[in-house]
């Protein structure tokens, strides 16, 4: 399909909610911005532009709350990353538009799974590990790891600043593997792709700031027990 301006705008657009959304919540925009791209573009290109976007939106957050980052947490979740990167890679598996939007509709159900069903917790090392497994696989596979990652974070102790600043840098180094992982190959295939023209990465940029930006305000003025609810 041709990027014309109507797509564009559409997709800036999208950006802005996500963003929004993703800034009170740490999760939840990716799935709705991953949806609108895959409808545009094949998975490959939507991997790049989804991980180009959302790693702007996750820097910006993160940075917004730096202080509240958790980076003990991050560290034993990049030694769960590994094995799953290097998994992948031997496969050289990327997905379907089928299996992406399957995996897409199905992933906010984990959020209503029972708490006795899964009793995970980010701030156990062991599941920290687990947690960069899953994180790493899904985000290959879908684009998005949102809800599975909330469900490492749903039972903790931490408050709303340390569990939406933790997710922001995490899903960031996440969707820098995206890009690297999907984009290189395009690059070396050299073949014409259907990515949006390059204007449309510097334009984006202020659409996200201003949605994350938002986002955080938003966030600030929600209880802990707010956003937990309202997460669901």
């Amino acid at each position: 399909m041709v990027m014309t301006i109507k797509i564009i705008a559409l997709i800036l657009f999208a950006a802005l909610v996500a963003a929004t959304i993703s800034g009170i919540f740490g999760m939840v925009g990716g799935i709705i911005f991953m949806g609108v791209i895959a409808s545009f573009m094949g998975v490959a290109e939507a991997m790049v532009v989804h991980g180009a976007v959302q790693s702007i939106s996750n820097s910006t957050r993160a940075y917004l709350l730096k202080d509240h980052v958790r980076w003990d947490i991050f560290l034993k979740i990049c030694l769960g990353a590994v094995p799953a990167l290097a998994l992948l890679l031997l496969l050289r598996y990327v997905p379907s538009k089928g299996v992406l939007f399957m995996v897409l509709g199905l992933l906010p159900i984990l959020l209503w799974l029972p708490k006795h069903w899964i009793l995970l917790d980010a701030q156990n090392p062991a599941h920290a590990v687990f947690l960069g497994f899953c994180v790493t696989g899904l985000n290959l596979v879908a684009g998005v790891a949102g809800p599975a990652l909330d469900m490492f974070f749903v039972k903790t102790k931490m408050p709303r600043h340390e569990i939406v600043a933790t997710k922001a840098i995490i899903m960031f180094a996440s969707h820098l593997m995206k890009i690297f992982y999907f984009g290189i190959p395009m690059l070396l295939a050299a073949k014409p792709t259907n990515l949006p023209p390059w204007w449309f990465f510097v334009v984006a940029v202020p659409f996200i700031m201003l949605g994350t930006f938002a986002g955080t305000r938003i966030l600030g003025h929600m209880s802990n027990v707010g956003v937990r609810s309202y997460t669901k």
